[in-house]
């Protein structure tokens, strides 16, 4: 005798009518992110899509940074993921930053590397525009290069836009990573600001990668 559950027809499959859509959804957000774990990213993916949340999913498919001597599997995609997530408070709670870097695959010992960058491993919550500006330095190879990655994940300007910030913004970005390489004198650091000012007020206020880029612009660092 058969057990009860065995299928003697296609007609018995009861198949809800959003499966194929939500499928075919997670296969094309999964051929974009590319995770290294694909079996711990989809548990975050349905997880997040489950809740309501902001689902770990980037823009378009995209290669690591070639300025990175090893392939971390961190990318300004993956960033780009992390500020949609955290970016609505101002500081974030440790464990909720290693879920979410946990969710994108990324290596544990590399978050731990960026947090002791400022010591922030021993504290309870992180301020996530200074954790932006740590990791973004990690993808540059200097700090002009950090800060650009900064403008492109923090601007409103769409993709492939001019990246524009608040110069605010921008001056807390460099002043804290100038802090945090301890090399670079007061003095260079506002010689610059002050070169940037000029362009900054003939464009309401905000700096775009090509202004602090320019050989118009003293070094950053």
């Amino acid at each position: 005798m058969p057990p009860p559950d065995t299928m003697f027809c296609a007609q018995q499959i009861d198949i809800p009518p959003e499966l194929p859509d939500i499928l075919k959804q997670f296969t094309k957000a999964a051929i974009r992110t590319q995770p290294d774990d694909v079996l711990q990213w989809s548990a975050a993916y349905f997880a997040s899509l489950s809740s309501g949340d902001i689902l770990p999913v980037k823009d378009r498919v995209e290669m690591p940074v070639a300025t990175q001597k090893t392939d971390t599997g961190l990318t300004p995609g993956l960033l780009r993921i992390l500020h949609k997530q955290l970016s609505s408070k101002i500081n974030i709670n440790m464990a909720e930053l290693e879920h979410k870097w946990k969710d994108l695959c990324l290596p544990k010992e590399q978050l731990q590397s960026i947090l002791r960058l400022d010591n922030f491993r021993s504290k309870d919550e992180v301020e996530w525009l200074k954790f932006l500006a740590l990791v973004c330095s990690t993808l540059g190879g200097n700090i002009s290069s950090a800060l650009k990655h900064a403008c492109e994940i923090l601007t409103e300007d769409p993709e492939g836009g001019a990246a524009r910030i608040p110069f605010e913004t921008f001056t807390f970005l460099y002043k804290y990573l100038s802090q945090i390489d301890g090399d670079i004198p007061e003095t260079q650091i506002e010689g610059a600001l002050g070169a940037l000012q000029a362009e900054v007020e003939k464009q309401d206020g905000m700096v775009q990668p090509r202004n602090f880029l320019s050989s118009r612009c003293p070094p950053l660092s």
